[in-house]
């Protein structure tokens, strides 16, 4: 049966990667981004990739815009069976460095856009009684880094918005699932197009990923979405399970340490684009694909990713070799 999915942020990225696997079962992608020129080369790389392609030009900072493009794609293709939130924009800066305007767009983006698609795919999935939804989230959804207050702030919102969310849906006994992703530091085209005042040219935290590492686990978790959230990547667990045992020590480690890790050693360009209010990827643009710059460092897979997905393999693994430790002992 051909699956109807929808991918926000689709032109580039996670969202670009995610829309290329989701094509290659056969699915109808629609692709919701702002940059008509990637969203262009998304479309091409559904098709290749055999799956149909139903691209549309959509800001996710307004609802009407999101929720028309949700009532399109069931006309001309049928019941949205799953939806993405992945479209996001930030900006790399101090906190007082950033103006209040810009510190508001990036949070009407990278926070509502996932309400509003929220939003749009519930509206449709509840009277069916079934449909996923998958939030695109970061292991900063629970820890926060010095110079990406705004992408923090919003990214902690969508965690307990999220809660929320599949609390109700837990109380109602729904068949329409949410689930959230949890992301590593990945080679997107994000660091090259993000609005920056860093001296020095942004990067990833080590170790970084690609993003078809983190395309995998968002299929993985359309197929099974009554988990909670998944982790990908063990700098995100090891992220998240320091912050629970010491933030305070990691409060400190991060100021002696964030600055220089998000940035290399290369000056930032003067004319480096920034796509707050405009797409970088917008006609007459360069589609920047799903990569960026560091492909030389990212890594092609992750082993953790796959304890998260088999939490109840790797127990009952655990106990077996437990239980056999303490028979060996015994008879010792």
């Amino acid at each position: 049966m051909t699956r109807i999915s929808v991918v926000t942020g689709a032109s580039g990225g996670i969202g670009r990667a995610v829309a290329r696997r989701l094509a290659a079962r056969g699915d109808v992608v629609a692709l919701l981004a702002r940059g008509s020129d990637g969203l262009a080369g998304a479309a091409e790389d559904v098709r290749a990739a055999g799956g149909t392609a139903l691209p549309f030009e959509v800001d996710v900072s307004d609802f009407a815009a999101v929720d028309a493009a949700a009532e399109q794609v069931e006309k001309e293709a049928g019941p949205i069976d799953l939806w993405v939130n992945n479209a996001f924009s930030s900006v790399f800066a101090k906190f007082m460095d950033m103006g209040v305007d810009e510190f508001t767009r990036a949070t009407e983006v990278t926070y509502l856009g996932y309400v509003h698609g929220t939003r749009a795919a519930l509206s449709r999935m509840l009277p069916r009684d079934r449909g996923v939804i998958v939030q695109v989230g970061s292991a900063l959804a629970y820890r926060g880094i010095p110079l990406q207050s705004a992408y923090c702030g919003a990214k902690h919102a969508v965690q307990g918005f999220h809660e929320s969310v599949r609390v109700e849906l837990l109380h109602d006994k729904s068949n329409v699932h949410v689930t959230m992703v949890q992301m590593p530091a990945v080679n997107t085209p994000q660091f090259s197009w993000v609005l920056s005042r860093l001296p020095r040219k942004a990067q990833p935290v080590p170790p970084i990923y690609q993003p078809e590492v983190a395309a995998r686990a968002v299929e993985y978790a359309a197929d099974h979405p009554r988990r909670r959230e998944y982790w990908v990547g063990g700098s995100t667990a090891g992220t998240l399970l320091a912050n629970a045992v010491a933030p305070g020590l990691l409060d400190r480690y991060l100021a002696r340490t964030g600055f220089s890790a998000q940035q290399t050693d290369e000056r930032r360009p003067a004319d480096q684009p920034a796509n707050l209010w405009e797409p970088a990827d917008g006609r007459g643009e360069q589609d920047a694909g799903a990569h960026g710059d560091f492909d030389a460092q990212a890594k092609v897979r992750s082993p953790q990713l796959w304890l998260s997905q088999h939490h109840g393999l790797v127990a009952a693994g655990a106990a077996a070799v437990a239980g056999a430790a303490l028979v060996l002992g015994r008879r010792r």
